[in-house]
């Protein structure tokens, strides 16, 4: 069996988020907060979730498609600076083959009242270009769900 050519790349996304550096770390420090914006499939089953938010921590989950198939993401996290910086290395495996493993840093920089959030990628992704590309674009609608429960959150409090 011929592998899987790597594609490498890094990508930043930035989304300013209108919390308080400290309230903005809550929604990736805190298990609950973290599923609310990052559970971007319904109709998939978690088959597997654990949440260990320390350095030497980690954070698996294993999700159950409607065809059976199974996808992978676990985490290691590497450097946490409470309401400043996470960085992590994660891997990710679509139906038990491994499509990519990354290095990723999130910075929560003050801006006024809001946070600027600047998330890093390193990705060496094994897999189609176009599926690279589909992943990426994942990544930017998640924080885009981010940005709106944590705008959501912001207006429930005032």
């Amino acid at each position: 069996m011929t592998p899987s050519p790597v594609a490498h790349s890094t990508f930043v996304i930035e989304r300013e988020l209108p919390a308080s550096p400290r309230h903005a770390y809550r929604f990736w420090s805190e298990a609950a907060l973290k599923q609310r914006w990052n559970d971007c499939h319904p109709d998939w089953k978690v088959v597997e979730d654990s949440f260990d938010f320390r350095v030497g921590g980690i954070e698996a989950k294993r999700w159950r498609l409607a065809d059976g198939s199974e996808q992978t993401f676990r985490a290691l996290y590497f450097d946490i600076v409470p309401e400043q910086r996470i960085i992590y290395g994660f891997d990710m495996s679509f139906r038990g083959q491994k499509v990519s493993a990354s290095l990723a840093t999130i910075e929560l920089i003050p801006a006024g009242k809001q946070t600027r959030m600047k998330f890093t990628e390193q990705l060496a992704f094994l897999g189609e270009p176009d599926a690279m590309r589909q992943r990426i674009a994942g990544t930017e609608d998640g924080f885009d769900r981010l940005v709106e429960i944590v705008t959501r959150d912001a207006v429930s409090l005032h």
